[in-house]
């Protein structure tokens, strides 16, 4: 069954991960996808045409999710390129920049925050207006269990994704009433080629502390995705779902 039939999704951060993962499902469910990215323009027009085989419309925009100005031209051009349309946006755009907060510098703070969490505001209301008239949408955004448990030694990424459920919740207030959905996805440990440069030894150990005894896939979060985007949820709003192998209680 095509759950995303006839509908134009975006999803930033899309080149890899679980971005890469949210938009091969969607398309598989016959959502055409505009996707960012901002490292390699040959890996990206790769994916676009990996993407188009599957028989939907697809196409990679370079651009900064963090840039406000930037969002608002790459919805401009979506808009134009997909036929004047945009049910689903899905906010996954996201660094790390680890550290202690005795060695955390300003310059690592700012570019996490600014990423993750500023990224958010400026895509939601850079398409707003957008869904606004239509009078339907969902909203997505990436937060992680970490934004809901904190971790030390990653102070400013917590904070950027605890950011994202408070925005969600507010945002799925002030929307409600048009039908614009707005939720957050919270991962666990999503085994993605990031993960794959950690030692073996701590990635074992990773999976050993999870009930379910394995780390997640980046298909695990695109399934909730789907299921948020679809209109399955169409009686959601506001929530927060965590996919993480039972990590954190309910």
């Amino acid at each position: 069954m095509d759950l995303l039939s006839g509908k134009v999704s975006i999803v930033t951060g899309a080149s890899r991960g679980i971005g890469k993962g949210i938009a091969q499902l969607f398309a598989q469910h016959g959502s055409d996808v505009a996707f960012t990215y901002m490292s390699s323009d040959e890996k990206a027009k790769a994916f676009e045409a990996e993407l188009k085989e599957l028989g939907v419309n697809a196409k990679a925009y370079k651009s900064n999710a963090s840039d406000f100005s930037a969002c608002e031209e790459l919805i401009k051009n979506v808009l134009a390129d997909f036929g004047g349309r945009i049910d689903v946006v899905i906010n996954n755009a996201g660094i790390t920049k680890d550290n202690l907060l005795m060695r955390m510098t300003e310059e690592m703070w700012d570019d996490v925050m600014n990423t993750n969490l500023k990224s958010v505001f400026s895509m939601t209301k850079a398409v707003q207006r957008t869904m606004l008239k239509q009078r339907a949408g969902s909203i997505v955004n990436l937060s992680s269990v970490v934004g809901v448990q904190g971790n030390a030694g990653q102070s400013n990424y917590a904070a950027s994704k605890a950011g994202i459920l408070g925005f969600t919740r507010s945002i799925a207030q002030e929307l409600g009433s048009r039908n614009i959905r707005c939720n957050a996805v919270a991962p666990g440990f999503i085994e993605t080629e990031m993960t794959g440069a950690l030692p073996e030894e701590t990635v074992q150990q990773w999976r050993d502390s999870i009930p379910l005894k394995r780390g997640g896939t980046p298909e695990d979060v695109a399934n909730l995705c789907l299921f948020l985007a679809s209109d399955l949820s169409a009686y959601i709003t506001g929530q927060t779902m965590n996919v993480d192998g039972g990590m954190l209680p309910s």
